[in-house]
């Protein structure tokens, strides 16, 4: 759901970036014929995933939360997580986030045959919505914990998690900040070798 946090950690090559996207998309083993980045950029969303469900300040975010969303609050914290960085994203990358973005749709075009009939399905929404930049927003965000919750199976109340990161803004923006550090070492440490 943190589109923009994998887009931003990945390596910076067109199909790594891809594979990032995927990652949502895409479950069980890798398609060997996929291009080696794209699955590299894959693999890195499964690692970025794992590795969120174990750090500290992700933890913390997510019991600053609701117990009463239960499983939704990972859901919460990946969409708040985003938020912050789209908001914030001039501390952390060189080039503008609408410039970023927009390069991010053109990929997404260009390789349209690739996705994942689900990924192929929402993305002229995406595309029209400018989700990237849309992130900033905390109405776009409301509208995406909508549909997420839609499409869940059990009944849930992500729907109504605008309200959880308004009464909490502070705290898990605090907790976003060290997240990234934390985020960007773990990746730093890991060598950069075959894909899974």
């Amino acid at each position: 759901m943190n589109h923009l946090l994998h887009l931003y950690l990945v390596e910076p090559h067109p199909d790594a970036r891809l594979g990032a996207l995927l990652g949502d998309y895409v479950k069980g083993p890798l398609d060997r014929r996929l291009p080696d980045r794209i699955r590299q950029g894959i693999t890195h969303h499964r690692q970025l995933d794992s590795f969120a469900e174990t750090a500290t300040a992700f933890r913390r975010s997510k019991r600053r939360l609701d117990p009463a969303l239960r499983h939704c609050r990972g859901i919460l914290v990946d969409m708040a997580y985003d938020h912050f960085l789209a908001r914030n994203w001039e501390a952390y990358h060189d080039q503008p986030l609408e410039e970023f973005a927009a390069s991010i749709h053109l990929l997404l075009k260009a390789n349209q045959p690739l996705l994942p009939p689900r990924l192929q399905n929402n993305l002229p929404r995406m595309l029209a919505t400018n989700w990237l930049v849309a992130l900033r927003n905390l109405d776009h965000i409301e509208n995406v914990l909508q549909r997420l919750a839609a499409r869940l199976s059990r009944p849930n109340l992500l729907g109504s998690g605008k309200d959880e990161l308004l009464r909490h803004h502070q705290g898990l923006e605090t907790d976003f900040t060290a997240f990234m550090v934390e985020a960007r070492s773990f990746f730093r440490a890991k060598p950069s070798g075959p894909t899974q």
